[in-house]
């Protein structure tokens, strides 16, 4: 992989934009070395940590790297964007990768995989998203869905085809729709709280992408464009894209960090995860990093207003830290 700074004159908008469309960056520091803790003599640790995983949580990986690389310029740091479905079957599981990101809870078949092959993958929640639905900003006849017809858009069976088969007051004009692949755990996520794990499924006549900026580039392309993807990509895109309220039968309410804080957003508010491989912790410089992830995983300045998702509170800080200080004692006994 080439290893590539993303420079600290570059704005998170203009990093979004390129590593969505790239779906991986190396983070190199000054000193590269094969995978194995060591003092490098700039903040006493060298080595190599593999990331890969969800698309959604990208960016907040990428932000903490940027910022342990600062401390450890030794340290190298590849992050990729599979899907956080595909992260675990091609990498974290089969050994490939230190952590795997991901938007939903790992599935007991991928816990099973990891097993066969002597991964022990530990959990750690690092914030929270509000999934985002998404439509062009010409779009002037719908501002707000209700669950029931989200679901109806999405539905595998008897997909409609046009804006008015939804409500005959929109317009006779094709449904275009920009979505993530299978893959990654954002898709999954919404068909466990939209279309519901026993439903028909998710409708497979669309744009699919693993690169959120691809989704933000097809809806903001036409008018009668509609999309899903995580809170962070469109609070980069704001001017790009209009974000539809979601109505729970309790009345419309906008995605934003508070109502995904307060849990007013319903039901598309959900946690984001970072699976750190258990073995991979008896190195010192992968779990330096883990505890610097969660240890600024409380940060307003970098998980909300850099990133565009809500932070820890200290109580679930404090919880995951200690879930991961037993992991590492495990690890290193």
């Amino acid at each position: 992989m080439t290893d590539e700074s993303a420079s600290g004159s570059v704005s998170r908008r203009q990093f979004l934009t390129a590593a969505g469309s790239a779906g991986a960056v190396g983070l190199a520091g000054c000193t590269q070395s094969g995978s194995g803790g060591g003092g490098d003599g700039n903040g006493g640790l060298s080595g190599t940590i593999d990331i890969a995983g969800s698309s959604t949580v990208f960016p907040l990986a990428t932000a903490m790297a940027e910022r342990f690389q600062t401390e450890h310029s030794g340290v190298n740091i590849n992050l990729q964007s599979t899907g956080s479905g595909g992260g675990f079957a091609n990498h974290f599981c089969p050994g490939r990768t230190d952590f795997n990101n991901a938007s939903r809870p790992i599935r007991p078949a991928e816990e099973e995989t990891c097993s066969e092959n002597g991964v022990t993958p530990i959990e750690l929640t690092v914030a929270t998203d509000a999934l985002t639905v998404i439509v062009n900003n010409d779009n002037d006849w719908v501002d707000c869905l209700t669950v029931e017809e989200l679901a109806e858009i999405w539905s595998a069976e008897s997909p409609p085809s046009t804006w008015s088969d939804v409500n005959s007051d929109w317009p006779d004009q094709p449904l275009e729709l920009y979505g993530p692949t299978d893959a990654s755990g954002t898709y999954d996520y919404f068909i466990e709280s939209i279309l519901g794990e026993e439903g028909p499924g998710h409708r497979q006549d669309y744009s699919a992408t693993e690169q959120d900026r691809t989704i933000i580039q097809g809806v903001e392309g036409s008018e009668n464009a509609i999309g899903y993807l995580g809170f962070a990509y469109y609070s980069q895109n704001t001017d790009s894209v209009k974000a539809l309220g979601i109505d729970d039968g309790d009345g419309c309410v906008e995605p934003s960090l508070e109502t995904a804080r307060t849990g007013e957003y319903t039901p598309l508010s959900r946690p984001l995860f970072t699976y750190a491989k258990q073995k991979a912790l008896a190195e010192e410089h992968v779990a330096e990093f883990a505890r610097f992830w969660l240890e600024n995983a409380t940060s307003q300045e970098i998980v909300a207003n850099e990133v565009g998702y809500v932070p820890l509170n200290e109580e679930d800080q404090q919880a995951q830290l200690e879930r991961l200080e037993t992991a590492i004692e495990n690890a290193q006994g």
